[in-house]
């Protein structure tokens, strides 16, 4: 019986742990996956995001360089047009610090301040500066405008950080510079466009890449972890920065990571707690199947035995084949005795059929316990003596009343006794104990027995069951005494108590509640 059960755990263990393995190396592969996707997901989105808010940069100050078109003729004359032009400019941009003008010889250099704004370190030289160490970027903006594409681009400052510097030609042989405030062209000009973009879902924000500080965010937090990051083309030291609201990729990531543990914890579990159910279940099932063909077995060799004898002494009495009287009388003993036996097991498995049945019928009456264990011990005395046995009584000195049905009560002490025997070894020795209190009376039976071991005790009223301890195959039974006891004291709203130790002895006590209607 011990390989179908291994193979039943070997089943489970193949059905549960491989599909959660499974699911395991699936979620791993697929969280993997999910975070390739996850960061593909956010990489175009900052695409996008950056996209719109650079073009958007360059279409302003396009809308900017357009106001300040003027003729290649006029670049030289001091006039009040170009004035003028500038003058709207600067009121209109405040992040616009100076604009200057000149050719590509710089024979003719125009420089146009933003009235009491610009820096004093900002002047001619500086503007030379720029003009001279960027002719091959020149070059490039001169071959865009043939092409009549106006290109903007951004050249650092010398004489301040917070400057950015915009080249562009103004038709095809000017040079136009402006100095942009960095800070004030994000907040002012930007700030519009990144509040839409983020729509609540994202928190956009402009970060100083060279002095580690946030300029500008479309959320009230500070943000230092982002999602992704790009630079802006009109301002190279400022990078646009997308992040999560409260949360960055790693903590999405994390928690994406967790989520997926903890689901496969609780299914593991759930599943771990279905299996050990079903197992339980069906390992009683082949228990139960299992001793019911040893009970079967047993009952079997327990009628065929007085069967035979009863056949066989009946048989030679019938065909006169015994002479003496003295012979004939132990032939009918004989006879008598095997078919109490064969009654007695009849009579056991029809009670606890009953029993299984809720078709016993109880009737109780006060009843002195002592009275009905006296009887039984004198019924039992003669035969037990005669087999060897020391068999002793020692009643309570009081009167032991008690509620009860006395055949049922007669029933479960002669099992009692009867099991004594049967599992007597070399000392031959029962002793029935009665006593009692004002809640309840008892009768006990101790044998010197081969005892119950601790894990037999926990099972031995299971019907069908017996103790494996001891030489069980040459001990007579059904498996059913016991569970008759313990459904007999159930019914008494009564308990049944085992003591045993192995090779010393058993005792089985019990206790029946005293003037309690059942």
């Amino acid at each position: 019986m011990i390989k179908p059960f291994k193979n039943i755990g070997l089943f489970f263990i193949l059905i549960i742990i491989t599909p959660i393995l499974f699911f395991i190396a699936k979620e791993i592969y697929s969280l993997s996956e999910n975070e390739a996707v996850l960061e593909r997901i956010y990489k175009n989105q900052m695409e996008t995001l950056l996209f719109s808010v650079n073009q958007y940069s360059e279409d302003l100050v396009r809308s900017w360089g357009m106001k300040l078109e003027i003729g290649d003729d006029k670049i030289s004359e001091s006039n009040q047009e170009i004035s003028n032009k500038s003058k709207k400019i600067f009121e209109s941009n405040p992040a616009i610090r100076s604009v200057f003008f000149a050719d590509t010889t710089m024979a003719n250099l125009r420089l146009d301040y933003n009235a009491g704004k610009i820096s004093k370190s900002l002047n001619h030289p500086e503007v030379r500066s720029v003009i001279e160490n960027n002719q091959s970027l020149i070059r490039k903006l001169r071959a865009y405008k043939k092409n009549n594409f106006t290109k903007f681009e951004p050249v650092n400052s010398l004489s301040s950080p917070q400057i950015q510097i915009l080249l562009f030609m103004l038709g095809n042989k000017n040079i136009c510079g402006m100095f942009i405030e960095k800070q004030k062209f994000v907040r002012e000009n930007l700030s519009s466009k990144l509040q839409s973009i983020s729509l609540e879902e994202f928190i956009v924000s402009v970060y100083d890449s060279q002095n580690k500080k946030n300029i500008y965010s479309t959320s009230n937090s500070i943000q230092k972890e982002f999602v992704q990051k790009g630079e802006l083309w009109l301002i190279p030291s400022y990078s646009l920065g997308i992040s999560v609201p409260g949360k960055n990729l790693n903590d999405i990531l994390r928690n994406r990571t967790y989520s997926g543990i903890i689901l496969i914890s609780v299914l593991a579990i759930l599943v771990l707690f279905a299996a050990r159910y079903g197992y339980k279940n069906i390992k009683q099932e082949l228990e139960l199947a299992q001793i019911k063909n040893e009970f079967v077995s047993n009952v079997s060799h327990e009628l065929r035995t007085p069967l035979a004898l009863i056949n066989m002494f009946a048989e030679t009495l019938y065909l006169g084949r015994v002479k003496s009287d003295e012979k004939r009388n132990e032939y009918y003993g004989i006879i008598q005795q095997e078919t109490e036996r064969l009654s007695k097991i009849v009579n056991t498995i029809l009670n606890f059929s009953k029993i299984e049945a809720g078709k016993w019928k109880y009737n109780f009456s006060v009843q002195d316990l002592n009275e009905l264990t006296g009887k039984i011990f004198l019924n039992y005395k003669f035969h037990l003596e005669n087999k060897g046995f020391e068999f002793n009584f020692i009643p309570d000195d009081k009167i032991l009343e008690a509620d009860l049905d006395a055949e049922a009560i007669s029933e479960a002490l002669v099992n009692l006794i009867d099991n004594a025997v049967k599992y007597s070894d070399e000392i031959k020795c029962i002793e029935i104990r009665t006593g009692g209190d004002l809640n309840s009376v008892f009768v006990e039976v101790e044998d010197k027995g081969i005892g119950i071991s601790n894990d037999d005790q926990r099972r031995i009223f299971e019907k069908f069951y017996r103790a494996q301890s001891g030489n069980i195959h040459n001990t007579k039974g059904t498996g059913l005494g016991l569970t008759l006891v313990k459904h007999i004291m159930d019914a008494h709203k009564g308990k049944i108590n085992l003591t045993s130790v192995l090779n010393k002895g058993s005792i089985f006590r019990l206790s029946i509640p005293v003037n309690k209607k059942n």
